[in-house]
């Protein structure tokens, strides 16, 4: 049986922690920033999916401390979460490229039908 794809939160999770690790607000903006402002995940949906990938081992606490009185805890990428996400990158890249290549394998005629 094949594993089933990312959803997205996940991967822009993943992807998000992939170069260095970050606390929730850095995650939100890197994820806007990562989806070029399409997907602006709210705190709540943030927590709760950190709270999921640290239960599947995707996922570490690099460091807790407190700045300016508030707790602040630092999320990195585990070897386990580095891995799913290559893999994910893979499975996207032949799915992109088999698009490609059947996009270009068809050109429309000049009336508007495919040859």
């Amino acid at each position: 049986m094949t594993e089933r794809s990312m959803q997205e939160p996940t991967l822009l999770l993943l992807t998000a922690l992939a170069d260095a690790p970050r606390h929730g607000y850095a995650l939100i903006q890197e994820i806007a920033a990562i989806s070029d402002g399409r997907v602006r995940m709210r705190a709540g949906t943030l927590y709760g999916a950190l709270d999921r990938l640290l239960g599947q081992g995707l996922i570490r606490v690099e460091s807790d401390e407190v700045v300016d009185g508030r707790a602040r805890r630092t999320y990195a990428l585990s070897d386990t979460g580095r891995g799913a996400l290559a893999v994910e990158a893979e499975r996207l890249r032949a799915v992109a490229a088999e698009a490609e290549r059947r996009l270009t394998a068809f050109r429309p005629r000049a009336n508007g039908a495919f040859a």
